[in-house]
């Protein structure tokens, strides 16, 4: 360190400038330095005395002390040598460090800090950006990518455990009760988007094209936001940093006990009114029925208006004017004011000779009229009401495609749940509080 300072003050003489980024990493380096030193004394352990120099196995022998040894660890003031005595079972011949478990380094390479530090950074962008971050930022030389990798997956593993404890409790009806003011509206959405995955993962699926294998397994993704009023206009108001996220690739049953718990921790007991939006797929109703009964349920309105554009297409294949004219007359004046059986009869009066398109028309009133009750756009906006999906769907951008669907990611089913768990966690805000939980465990 005396050296670099040393360089930056006969600079500063040769060219009367001050290097501030020269000086401010060279002291940060000779901190480091000056830290691992002392972190290095700390973590020097003594041979334990002679009454306790053996140590219950779990084979149900004894492990008794052979030696000190020691190994580096990447700590947050760089890398350190901890000594820390040894014990071998003679019956089994499992070896135990002790002071490894109480350190929190049990077959890890890095410290606690270095890897909350790899967790944040890995599931925030692609592993390799976040070695370099770590390297630029916290000037710490993780020693591969494939560490930070391991490290997030390991964390988010464990994330994604606990919150199966959280789902075992709910399945048991075991939750607890969850205090805190009324909530005035409190909306549950859901949605599904796809994420590439490994050639072994999609092994036996069929894919969009028939004939052709899967590339993509589902991730479902679900949020919580509440909602305390309106705009002068009338217009729902979604309340600021109110929205948490629950998500995996897993079977929607799965999945639903899995959103019933982020909602019971975010107050559906307590809500005035609940709301549950989605498009039309059906596993989404089916969900809410399950778990969110008594619930208002809302079709997106412009997903119902993308179902509009599709038949419209179909039906007037190039003609632009026509195409335009039939939505006027029917999403304008039928959809978005609600008159949905209306709207029914209008799409199966339909004929076409083209058995693609007189498919489509079946399907498209089929529906409009399963989900009519879900389409009462004008009641929902006298109430206040969201009739759009944005937030979910900005979600799943946001949530999983700027992770998980970059540009020649493959993932397993493992590694991008464990993934998931951790982002979501973070996003959430329970980050800290997961890490502070774990260190007290």
């Amino acid at each position: 360190m005396t050296t670099l300072l040393g360089r930056v003050f006969a600079e500063r003489r040769r060219s009367g400038s001050t290097d501030l980024e020269a000086l401010e990493m060279a002291l940060r380096r000779g901190m480091h330095h000056a830290g691992a030193v002392a972190l290095t004394g700390l973590l020097q352990a003594a041979e334990p005395p002679v009454n306790r120099r053996s140590l219950s196995c779990p084979c149900g022998h004894g492990a008794h002390y052979v030696e000190l040894r020691s190994r580096p660890v990447l700590t947050a003031v760089g890398e350190v040598r901890v000594r820390r005595p040894y014990y071998l079972c003679a019956h089994c011949h499992t070896g135990q460090f002790p002071a490894d478990i109480e350190w929190d380094i049990e077959n890890t390479e890095c410290s606690p800090a270095v890897r909350r530090m790899q967790a944040l950074v890995g599931q925030g962008s692609p592993f390799d950006h976040g070695r370099e971050q770590m390297r630029m930022l916290a000037g710490l030389e993780v020693t591969t990518t494939k560490a930070v990798e391991r490290t997030a997956e390991a964390i988010g593993d464990d994330i994604a455990h606990r919150e199966q404890q959280w789902i075992q409790r709910a399945v048991q009806l075991d939750l607890p009760i969850v205090i805190g003011d009324p909530v005035p509206i409190l909306y549950v959405q859901m949605d599904g988007t796809g994420v590439p995955v490994v050639k072994k993962e999609t092994a036996g699926r069929q894919g969009k094209v028939d004939g052709h294998p899967a590339h993509t397994r589902e991730a479902k993704l679900g949020c919580v936001f509440t909602q305390t009023g309106w705009n002068e206009e009338g217009f729902a108001v979604r309340d600021a940093d109110s929205t948490t996220y629950a998500g995996a690739i897993e079977t929607a049953e799965e999945f639903g006990k899995r959103l019933y718990v982020e909602a019971w921790k975010r107050g559906w007991s307590r809500a005035r009114k609940t709301v549950v939006m989605g498009d039309g797929a059906e596993w989404i109703w089916n969900l809410a029925a399950q778990h969110f009964p008594g619930a208002v349920q809302i079709v997106d309105l412009y997903h119902a208006r993308q179902h509009l554009w599709e038949l419209v297409r179909k039906l007037y294949l190039n003609d632009e004017a026509k195409q335009k004219a039939w939505i006027k007359a029917h999403q304008k004046r039928l959809l978005d004011k609600g008159k949905i059986e209306k709207l029914v009869a209008a799409i199966s009066s339909l004929r076409s000779r083209n058995p693609e398109v007189a498919e489509k028309i079946r399907l498209e009133a089929d529906y409009f009229r399963r989900n009519a009750e879900r389409m009462r756009y004008p009641g929902f906006r006298a109430q206040h009401l969201f009739v759009g999906s944005g937030v979910i769907e900005a979600g799943c951008k946001a949530v999983i495609g700027s992770r998980l669907k970059m540009s020649g990611m493959f993932w397993t089913v493992r590694g991008a749940n464990s993934i998931l768990a951790l982002r979501c966690c973070h996003l959430n805000g329970r980050f800290e509080d997961y890490w502070e939980a774990r260190r007290a465990a």
